[in-house]
């Protein structure tokens, strides 16, 4: 039997929904990957450093939560700056171990500066902070104003 040759294709060495998608669309959402990987890093955690924070409003208040591991409570600051929350923090850790035959002196330090825009005017006397194994608790009621400012669209159907 004679052998039978098989014709070739060339594989392009891409999917075909990558051939038929737009290269500047392509190039967007590598840029935006690029800037996802820098801020947040990998599996979208945030960047070394840099406290984790969440932030809740209701119609009265605005609740701020940060994370500050290894913080002492002295060294924590937070100001309200216009309609900016501002929470600065310094963290020194040294840990020195001594054996017999070795002798290990570890130090970390860190500060960092979080800026938060608040959505919303807050009572700047009546703001409170807890500060508890770690995490940093803001309670900022909104003024007056703000509360009055708000209003419920009553929706209907049709």
């Amino acid at each position: 039997m004679k052998d039978k040759l098989i014709p070739w294709k060339r594989q392009n060495a891409f999917p075909q929904r990558w051939r038929d998608e737009d290269p500047f669309e392509m190039l967007h959402r590598e840029i935006n990957d690029l800037f996802d990987l820098y801020y947040h890093g990998e599996r979208g955690r945030r960047r070394a450093g840099s406290p984790g924070f969440e932030l809740s409003e209701t119609d009265d208040e605005i609740r701020v939560r940060a994370e500050l591991p290894g913080v002492d409570e002295k060294d924590i600051a937070v100001e309200l700056e216009d309609h900016m929350l501002v929470i600065r923090g310094e963290r020194q850790e040294e840990k020195e171990t001594k054996k017999r035959n070795y002798h290990v002196s570890e130090m970390s330090y860190g500060s960092y500066r979080q800026s938060i825009p608040l959505p919303a005017e807050v009572d700047r006397d009546q703001a409170k902070a807890k500060f508890k194994r770690g995490v940093l608790t803001l309670t900022l009621p909104k003024t007056k104003q703000a509360q009055a400012a708000r209003k419920r669209i009553p929706v209907s159907e049709g």
